[in-house]
């Protein structure tokens, strides 16, 4: 068992390391079993969570003590594509470099033991190949028989049907070199990995209320105007957890309903869209509460995938939330405004949060208190203020549904009122322009 949970732990910790072949044998180097695994952030006391994905999509799962190499060998032509580009030119200069070393020195053989060498000043001697005197001349053949250069000056004579043989074998065998590195480079350079660089997820996830009901939101956008044809997203919770028998499972993947059951989840993505996950009785997020989520460990992977427009590729586009980055009581941003004749998107709001009354409690606990008919237990509404945005120094007012620290009492009670009420104005016109109706265009105001 230890053995099993050292194993384990290397490949969650050891990020971009070499995995060091040891064993956890002692009693403070096993792996918790009761949390989620931690790595330092470098600094004495402070620990921050290992993410499981990246938010740029990359996957921090490093495979260690793999002996069963030759199963890349098995599906050779994956494993080029897989290399990086600096190895990947590597191996096609390589290949192709020995091709023709190769087939070189097979014609400079020939002419050795034909003794066309030995002849080479002599005209009334038929070499197998014309003006072929040397090493260096076999291998300006070689070449030029593989890319089908022919230049002229070296020819293969008819006297020669060794010759003649190699160069069908040359032939045939350099056409297959061709199609296999020819194909490997177009299918690494065609590959829609950057086009996933061009979808965005939101950097903070949001809980608050949608018809009544606590959901779990998130936002997507296309910043190009070629769309994703068919696309489609996913949500996994990755969250450590253990049976009722006592077996520990590490990072168990929980599926999180996004629109499946109803085709929410097939999404037409021309402007960004707000993905949303109803917390029932199938939710793993049922009975937790504000409370509860301070203390919970886990990560939602979000994976949005379909096929790009251009070139008809299928492509995906990952991110993830940790547990402290899901924001209770909050709402996005409106981005979307309706101008002379089309819509626009603001992206400088894409990320932008906003707070909202929501009540602290589990989503259970409100099923329950409907079904007494008694009213939602919502905090009091303060003055909305602007929240996140990366690299913004605005801080969220402390009170129920955020997660933000003390303001601090006394002076800039002025500037913070005019703030206050310029966000609402702010957001007031957004909102009724976006849901503003199309007669006011029609009628040019």
């Amino acid at each position: 068992m230890s053995s099993y949970k050292g194993r384990m732990g290397q490949d969650v910790e050891n990020q971009g390391n070499n995995l060091p072949k040891q064993r956890w044998d002692a009693p403070k180097d096993k792996v918790p079993t009761d949390r989620t695994l931690v790595v330092g952030a470098g600094e004495p006391g402070k620990k921050r969570r290992q993410r499981y994905v990246e938010k740029d999509g990359k996957c921090n799962v490093h495979h260690g003590n793999v002996r069963e190499t030759y199963r890349y060998l098995s599906d050779i032509f994956t494993t080029l594509v897989d290399l990086k580009w600096r190895f990947n030119l590597l191996v096609f200069t390589m290949v192709y470099t020995t091709t023709w070393i190769f087939f070189g020195f097979i014609w400079w053989l020939i002419a050795y033991i034909r003794g066309d060498l030995e002849h080479a000043e002599d005209r009334d001697w038929t070499p197998c190949v014309n003006n072929l005197n040397g090493f260096v001349s076999a291998f300006l053949f070689s070449i030029e028989t593989e890319t089908t250069i022919g230049y002229g000056y070296r020819v293969i004579t008819d006297k020669c049907p060794e010759g003649i043989v190699l160069l069908l074998v040359q032939a045939i065998l350099g056409s297959i070199v061709n199609a296999f590195m020819v194909g490997c480079m177009f299918v690494k350079i065609s590959q829609p990995k950057k086009r996933a660089e061009t979808l965005m997820f939101s950097h903070k996830a949001v809980i608050s209320l949608r018809d009544g009901r606590l959901c779990l939101m998130f936002r997507v956008g296309d910043l190009r105007n070629s769309h994703i044809v068919e696309a489609s997203i996913r949500a996994k919770l990755i969250k450590s957890k253990q049976t009722k028998e006592g077996e520990f499972i590490p990072l168990n993947q929980t599926d999180i309903n996004v629109g499946f059951d109803t085709g929410d989840d097939r999404l037409f993505l021309v402007s960004p869209l707000i993905i949303s996950h109803e917390f029932n009785e199938h939710s793993p997020f049922w009975e937790i509460s504000q409370a509860q989520l301070a203390k919970e460990e886990f990560e939602i992977v979000v994976i949005l995938e379909g096929m790009v427009e251009a070139t008809g590729m299928t492509c995906q586009a990952r991110s993830s939330y940790l547990d402290s980055e899901v924001m209770w009581g909050q709402r996005f941003m409106p981005v979307l405004t309706l101008e002379e004749g089309f819509y626009e998107v603001d992206y400088d709001t894409f990320h932008n949060t906003y707070d909202t009354p929501t009540p602290s409690c589990s989503a259970k606990e409100l099923a329950e208190l409907a079904k007494k008919g008694e009213a939602i237990p919502l905090p009091p509404a303060d003055p909305p203020k602007l929240a996140t945005g990366p690299g913004s120094d605005t801080e969220l007012p402390e009170g129920p549904g955020t997660r933000a620290g003390e303001e601090e009492e006394g002076g800039g009670g002025e500037e913070e009122e005019v703030f206050r009420r310029d966000s609402e104005e702010g957001r007031g016109e957004a909102q009724n322009v976006t849901n503003g109706d199309v007669n006011k265009m029609e009628n040019g105001e």
